[in-house]
């Protein structure tokens, strides 16, 4: 079931008694920070609330999350149970989750696997690649193909194999190919909505519960290169 207006301006790409899945908006917190902006799971929360009419407080699990400036599907699980089958779900790998991300560089490979190294520096909140172990480091694999080249940028389809701190915008920044808008990753200019052209556009798993396959796409549209797809 999708449901695309309600008074949280939800979009809403699935939803049954034990899950919701909602399509990220740019500049959406997933969860709460250190800014108290009001995140993701709390207006997710309200939504269920008023639909509801829930009396008390509403469980909403977080399975995962993406980065601010990125956008695209977002898993919640709305029973402890669900919460937990998921959590073991994305440790063993059986949730496959893809991305579109639109990069600057076209001399790359059409298609290739990448494979580094990464660090998390809390003081800048970034990651750091390394060719190889090193201290501290966390492998990270990631698989990409150029599904469409434009006049000024390719956009590619990646395939995440681990699920490392801002691991595809640090990989791709590594091959010197940074995503559009990425600032921090070494794009030379930001975006006009602050966001960047990263989207979680597919993911595929087994319902926790129903163990019927779930499939969910959702095609970014905010500008004329997402549209061009």
């Amino acid at each position: 079931m999708r449901v695309t207006s309600n008074k949280n301006n939800l979009d809403v790409l699935y939803e049954d008694n034990h899950l919701i899945i909602i399509n990220k908006r740019v500049g959406d917190l997933v969860q709460g920070d250190k800014t108290r902006d009001k995140p993701l799971n709390e207006i997710v929360k309200e939504y269920i609330k008023d639909k509801y009419q829930k009396p008390g407080n509403v469980f909403l699990g977080v399975v995962h999350r993406l980065d601010r400036p990125t956008s695209g599907i977002v898993i919640f699980a709305k029973t402890s149970k669900a919460l937990e089958r998921l959590n073991k779900m994305l440790r063993d790998k059986e949730i496959k989750k893809t991305y579109l991300a639109v990069v600057q560089n076209k001399e790359i490979p059409k298609k290739d696997t990448l494979i580094h190294y990464l660090r998390k520096n809390p003081k800048n909140n970034k990651a750091i690649v390394f060719s190889r172990p090193t201290e501290n480091t966390k492998k990270a694999i990631l698989h990409y193909q150029t599904i469409t080249e434009l006049d000024n940028y390719n956009v590619l389809e990646v395939d995440l194999e681990t699920g490392r701190h801002h691991q595809i915008r640090a990989q791709l920044a590594a091959i010197k190919a940074p995503i559009k808008g990425d600032l921090k990753y070494g794009f030379n200019r930001s975006n006009k909505d602050g966001g960047i052209h990263l989207h979680a556009y597919k993911i595929e798993f087994l319902h926790p519960v129903k163990k019927e396959k779930i499939s969910i796409k959702s095609i970014p549209k905010r500008d004329t290169i997402w549209r061009s797809l």
